[in-house]
Formats: C-alpha cells, sequence, structure tokens
C-alpha cells in the first residue's frame, strides 16, 4: 500500500469516528448547523479524495450520501429518525470499503444498489421543490464563487478555489491534491482551527511508544541503582540527583504521549445505545461525564470490550420497558450514565443505569440452580459476595438466549479483561432502583510507585495506591496490640477493630501463628476492592518507583502478585496483590463497615476529633495534625544541605527547611550513608520539613489546650491516653526567601550565601 493511500484511511476513519459522534447529536439537535457541517465535510472529502485514487464504489456511495445531506444543509429535508438511521448505514458502509481497501488494496465486489436506493428515497420529500428554484440557487451559489476567486488576494485564491467543486475526471492528479490540501471552508470557524491542529500533530505508531515505554522502565531500574550506588559518595550527589530529575521527566513526557481522553470510547457508546434501545424497545437518556480523562492508550483500547458488554447489561438486564417503568412510578425514559473520573493513580470508570436492580436470592437461586454452589454455601454468602457470582462465567439470570445477552458470557468477559491490565471490577446494585459498575483502571501498567516491605529476608513491593497508612507495632506491646478472636487476629485501630494478615503466614502456611514469640511488626493498613485490612510485616525499605514485569506462568497460579521487579539494589523482588491476598485470606469485612471495638472501661474518641501522626524526636513524643502531612521520606543525610546555619531540602523543585530540634543532622554528621526520616507538611502556601527518630502512630486527639512551652508546640493534646506536644509549623525556621523557589534559583542563592 502506498504512502498516499495509508493517510487517506486514516484520515477517512477520523472523519467517520467523528461523523458518527454528530449524528447521535444531530438526532436530539436537528437544527445544528454545526453538525451538519461537520457531518457533511466527513463525506465530502471522502468523495473529493477517492476520484483521483481511483475508488470508484466508494464515490458512488459517498456522492449519494452528501446529496442527502446537501438537502439537510440547505434546509430542504428534515433530520428525522429515519433519516439519521440511512445515514447511519451509508457510515457503516463506508467504513467497510475502507477495511476492505486497508486489508486487500481493492474495494471488493460488495453491492451499494440497495443502500443508494434507500438514500435516494429518502431524498424524496425535498425534492418537490421547483426545478427553477433549484436552478437560481446554483447559478447564484456560482456567482458567488466566481466573485470570490476574481477579488482574492494571491494567499487567499488557493482556498477560495478550493470551494469550487472540479470533477476528478476533469484535472490530473496534482489539482486534485491540491483540492484536499485546502478542502471546502464550510459554514463554521473550526476549519481553520483543525488545520492549524493537523499541522502541529504528529502521527506515530503504538508499537513505538511501547518500545519508548520499555526502554524508560530500563532507565528506571538504572537511576534506581545509581541512586543507591551513589547514596554514599558526595561527588557524585549532583550527577545522580540530575540523573533522576532527567528520568522522572522523560517518563512523564512519554507517559503523556501515550495518554489519550475517554472519550475515544465513550464517543461509540451513542451510537450502542440508540441502536440497542430501538431493538429491545427501551426509551434511554444517556449521560457522559468526564470525557477529558485521560488513559495509557493500550489500557483505553482493552477496556472497548468490558465497557461494550457493561452498557449492553445495563440496557437488557436494567432498564426496563416504559411500560413497567410507568407501573413502577418511574420516569417511561431510563437513564443510563457513564462517568470517568481519576483518583490517584487510578481512573474510576462507572456505569450506571436507574433500572430494576439485581435481585440477590434470584442470583442466589440461580447459582444453586446452575450448580455453581452449593444451597449450604450459597446461605452463608452476604448479598457483597452474592452479587460478585454474576462475573462466573456461565452464570445468567435471563430466561432465554437472545442476540443481546443470556448466554453467560459478558459479564465474565468484563471481569477477566479488566483484571487482565491490574484493574478491578465493584458492583452495586439496590432491587428497584438501579446498579452501578465500577471499572478501576490503573493509569499506566509500566511503572508505579511502591513502598518496598521486607517479610522472611525477602523484599516484596507494595503498590503505594492501596496503602491507606503505616503502623509500628513494638516487641515491648505486641502481645497487647493485636488481639485474637476464633484463631483470627485483629489490631485495634482508633477504637476499631481491623482485620489482620501476617504476610509470612500467608507466604508459608505450614508456619502458622506464632503466638508465643513477641516481636516488632510494621502494619501495612490497606483498602482493596472495598476491603480494609492490615498487612503485618517485618520491616520497611524505601518506597521506590518500580517497573512491572509480567510474571512466569508457575507464579501466576499462586494468586499472592500482580507482577515483579528488579529494585535499586538489583535484587528482584515480587509485587504483591492486597486484592487477592485479602481474598485467599478471607477478608469479607467492607471498608465502611469495620466493627467498632467496645469495651467498658474504654471510651471511643468523637469523630470529629483531628487525627495526628505521633512521631518521636530524640525520646520526645509529638503530634503533627495528618491534614497537614504531605508524606514521610526517609532521606540519605548527603541530601540535606545547608544555608547558612539552616538545614534545607530540594523536594519535588521547592527548598524545605527542616526542623531538627532534636539535632538528628548533627548526631549523622560524619556519617554520609546514615537515613533520617523527614515529615513533609504543608503549612500555608509553603512546604516545610521535620526530623524525626521515627513515626510511632496515627491517633485520633481530644482537649487541645495552649500549654506548650517548647518553642514549636502551640499546645498539647492527649493522644492514646499520654500528653502529647502538637509541632507549631508556622513557627519552623524560615527561609529569607520565598519557600516556593524553584531549585536553579536556590543553587544561585545557596552559592551566594556559601
Amino acid at each position: 500500500m502506498d504512502e498516499l493511500t495509508r493517510e487517506f484511511l486514516i484520515e477517512s476513519q477520523e472523519g467517520l469516528d467523528r461523523m458518527e459522534r454528530c449524528l447521535t447529536d444531530l438526532e436530539e439537535r436537528p437544527g445544528d448547523t454545526a453538525l451538519l457541517a461537520e457531518i457533511f465535510r466527513s463525506v465530502h472529502t471522502i468523495k473529493g479524495t477517492t476520484g483521483f485514487l481511483g475508488f470508484k464504489r466508494l464515490e458512488k456511495l459517498a456522492h449519494s450520501g452528501e446529496n442527502l445531506l446537501g438537502l439537510l444543509r440547505e434546509g430542504k429535508a428534515e433530520a428525522t429518525a429515519d433519516v439519521i438511521t440511512g445515514l447511519l448505514q451509508l457510515l457503516d458502509g463506508l467504513r467497510c470499503i475502507l477495511k476492505t481497501v486497508e486489508a486487500s488494496g481493492t474495494e471488493g465486489d460488495g453491492a451499494d444498489a440497495e443502500l443508494i436506493g434507500r438514500l435516494e428515497e429518502l431524498q424524496q420529500p425535498a425534492q418537490a421543490v421547483s426545478a427553477a428554484n433549484r436552478k437560481a440557487n446554483a447559478r447564484k451559489a456560482e456567482k458567488n464563487a466566481d466573485s470570490a476567486l476574481m477579488s482574492a488576494t494571491p494567499l487567499q485564491a488557493p482556498a477560495v478555489a478550493a470551494q469550487v467543486e472540479v470533477k476528478p475526471e476533469q484535472v490530473t492528479p496534482e489539482p486534485a491534491k491540491e483540492a484536499v490540501a485546502h478542502p471546502p471552508a464550510g459554514a463554521d470557524e473550526g476549519r481553520v482551527q483543525g488545520t492549524s491542529t493537523a499541522e502541529s500533530t504528529l502521527r506515530v505508531d503504538v508499537s513505538l511508544l511501547n518500545r519508548m515505554m520499555n526502554l524508560v522502565g530500563e532507565l528506571v531500574l538504572t537511576r534506581n541503582q545509581v541512586l543507591q550506588a551513589t547514596a554514599g559518595d558526595p561527588n557524585m550527589t549532583l550527577l545522580s540527583r540530575r540523573l533522576d530529575m532527567v528520568t522522572a521527566d522523560l517518563r512523564e513526557s512519554v507517559m503523556k504521549a501515550r495518554m489519550q481522553p475517554v472519550s475515544n470510547v465513550f464517543s461509540k457508546m451513542p451510537r450502542i445505545v440508540r441502536d440497542l434501545s430501538h431493538t429491545l424497545g427501551r426509551r434511554v437518556r444517556l449521560q457522559m461525564e468526564g470525557q477529558e480523562t485521560e488513559l495509557d492508550k493500550s489500557l483505553l483500547e482493552a477496556i472497548k470490550d468490558p465497557l461494550t458488554h457493561a452498557v449492553r447489561n445495563s440496557l437488557d438486564h436494567g432498564i426496563e420497558p416504559p411500560d413497567v417503568r410507568e407501573a413502577a412510578g418511574k420516569d417511561p425514559e431510563g437513564m443510563l450514565r457513564l462517568r470517568a473520573v481519576q483518583e490517584g493513580s487510578h481512573v474510576i470508570i462507572e456505569v450506571a443505569d436507574d433500572g430494576a436492580g439485581m435481585s440477590v436470592e434470584r442470583i442466589r437461586n440461580k447459582a444453586i440452580e446452575r450448580g455453581l454452589l452449593t444451597a449450604e454455601r450459597a446461605s452463608l454468602l452476604s448479598e457483597r459476595e452474592l452479587l460478585q457470582l454474576v462475573f462466573l462465567p456461565g452464570f445468567s439470570t435471563a430466561s432465554a438466549v437472545t442476540n443481546v445477552s443470556g448466554r453467560g458470557v459478558g459479564m465474565d468477559v468484563v471481569r477477566t479483561n479488566v483484571e487482565k491490565i491490574g484493574g478491578k471490577v465493584e458492583l452495586d446494585s439496590r432491587f428497584g432502583k438501579g446498579t452501578t459498575m465500577r471499572l478501576r483502571i490503573p493509569l499506566t501498567l509500566a511503572i508505579i510507585p511502591a513502598l518496598i516491605v521486607r517479610c522472611a529476608e525477602q523484599s516484596y513491593a507494595l503498590p503505594q495506591a492501596a496503602l491507606s497508612e503505616l503502623v509500628h507495632v513494638p516487641e515491648s506491646n505486641s502481645n497487647s496490640a493485636i488481639e485474637w478472636i476464633d484463631n483470627a487476629p485483629l489490631y485495634r485501630l482508633r477504637g476499631k477493630l481491623l482485620p489482620l494478615v501476617f504476610l509470612d503466614g500467608m507466604l508459608n502456611p505450614a508456619a502458622g501463628r506464632n503466638a508465643g514469640s513477641a516481636r516488632s511488626c510494621f502494619i501495612a493498613v490497606l483498602d482493596a476492592d472495598g476491603r480494609r485490612f492490615g498487612l503485618a510485616v517485618d520491616g520497611l525499605n524505601d518506597p521506590e518507583e518500580i517497573v512491572v514485569k509480567p510474571l512466569s506462568a508457575a507464579l501466576k497460579g499462586i494468586g499472592l502478585y500482580s507482577g515483579a521487579t528488579v529494585l535499586g539494589n538489583g535484587e528482584l523482588a515480587l509485587i504483591l496483590d492486597p486484592g487477592s491476598i485479602a481474598m485467599k485470606a478471607g477478608v469479607t469485612m467492607n471498608a465502611d463497615e469495620d466493627v467498632v471495638a467496645t469495651s467498658d472501661t474504654e471510651t471511643l474518641l468523637d469523630e470529629t476529633d483531628p487525627e495526628f501522626l505521633v512521631v518521636e524526636i530524640c525520646g520526645r513524643r509529638a503530634g503533627v495534625q495528618v491534614s497537614e502531612v504531605l508524606r514521610i521520606e526517609q532521606v540519605p543525610v548527603s541530601r540535606v544541605e545547608y544555608i547558612g546555619y539552616r538545614a534545607v531540602l530540594n523536594f519535588d523543585g521547592q527548598i524545605l527547611p527542616v526542623e531538627d530540634s532534636g539535632n538528628l543532622l548533627g548526631a549523622a554528621e560524619g556519617n554520609p550513608e546514615a537515613q533520617i526520616v523527614v515529615v513533609i507538611c504543608r503549612e500555608g502556601n509553603r512546604h516545610v520539613g521535620i526530623a524525626v527518630s521515627q513515626v510511632l502512630d496515627v491517633a485520633r486527639g481530644a482537649d487541645i489546650f495552649e500549654a506548650g512551652t517548647h518553642a514549636r508546640a502551640v499546645g498539647v493534646v492527649n493522644l492514646k491516653e499520654r500528653v502529647t506536644s502538637v509541632v507549631d509549623l508556622g513557627s519552623v525556621a524560615k527561609l529569607p526567601v520565598d519557600m516556593q523557589t524553584d531549585a536553579g534559583e536556590w543553587n544561585q542563592m545557596a552559592e551566594a550565601v556559601q
């Protein structure tokens, strides 16, 4: 296939995609001239280009559609449902021929006479206009075109001349190429903007972007290893920091190049909803929100089928026929909402309807009837667990198999395809009210932030997207802090019992519970698939950006891991899957249904009391309001620099003053490999850092009062039955410059001071 034909196919497909979006909108706004102009332009461009390329079948079909669109644009025909259907059939016909050209290089031998005849029938009512009026209008248009051509300046002439239709047989290919390069202007202003956008963009194959992403992933691994290898070398500090910044910028740029708005997928839904609603006899209003939300190109392609299946299920099983809805006191027109929103490192795509909802009893009975589980097991399942049964292969509540649904494969495809790309599917339904399905999709598959944890002398990566907080349980009170109910461990977290999973016991079930020995551990509080639980590990390492590598077939069957990675120290590590761990451990408690621990001797704190991060600074307890904490960093002492006597830290291009009331930096002087924990907080529109010995806990405080004697304390608070001073972020030593100073300005200022 030559390059000119390939370019024609790409532009034509893009034009038909725009045409499809405009046609569904035109049915709701029949008089919208801008939509008509866009549709007419798409068909006219295909017709004008096919002549010199020799695609006569495409030209003939496009010409018949252009005639009908011309009548619509002139106001001589109305955009009725029949007309829209005919134009959609034209679109499908053109798209089918284009696919044939792409596959074989020829248009094929398909017959278009029936479709052309249908389009001509739709023109009949409008053709009652007298021939005299048509001729007069034609003469007027020709005169206007000639006048515009004669009065145009040399720079304007090509664009104006392009408005005159030239038949292919009257010109050589080079005048035809000029006509394609300057297509008809139309009635709206969008053409100038569209042309400039096209000139400022470049099409790149996805395979090339994938290759770039893989290379960036390898660069990230190398960056991590360099940073760890040079942590103790002051001569390499600036070089390694520069490598870190360049790698981060490159990674972000490549990821942005792969990102596309979800409107590319949402735009297909109006057509699907329209066709299905007519087939099923439904009246449906489609609402789409958050179409500007961006997602990785490969992930966007992967969710097309799951999203289509979810929409089809909502129309077939969810939204009732108009008479049934009226009898139930509902609006006869059902509502289907597609919504996309970014939450942290995930994009949430919701498919919600106000239909009949799901009956958990019917699901239970169908599951027993189809032999998917026993009656005894079904009676023990909660409503949430029963709803998950609809994702099992072969499960369907449909009474008959139709061409829309009933075979029990749709929902299975949804979950399988979404989980294949590292996503999750959540389902909520209320009988008689409606159903909401949420597809939780990671922004990208390649690189994710993760916390590195240690267990049984091995390192594991824990995705930070599922991590809520970290709690340290010292050896001295591990037996009292962890409670056991029916051999199930629980941790009392701010007055609530949190299900606990020991990672070493999960990895080696034969080890069992070692109840006789007290030991120090860290608890990672996780939210996964609506389950909130604590994962107990032996130790923590620095967080890293990790490159996700696929698992081998031998490890996939274990079900605890979502991938593998290479850490900065060169060590191989498996990536833990919090959702799979929760399921395998039997954690069924919802995040919003935690069991409240009650005690005759304990009074629960008021939920309105603020939460504090409890830290230790050289043996002294202190508290920082959680709402002001941005993150906790463990950094090498070599990264802390000084302006005069003030300790500062370069954090994401901003300069943070570091409060070191415990002289932790001084104690580490002379040991460049020493690590220091810095709590990074927000203070107004600035960021500040606090050097601490260790992070102890998160606790809700009560009875704050002004009584602090320490220079950095605004008062004291009762945390875990102990009086704790509260750090005053406003009095942390300030630099004599704006805290938003970027790294370049800071370097200049530091050189001047030193």
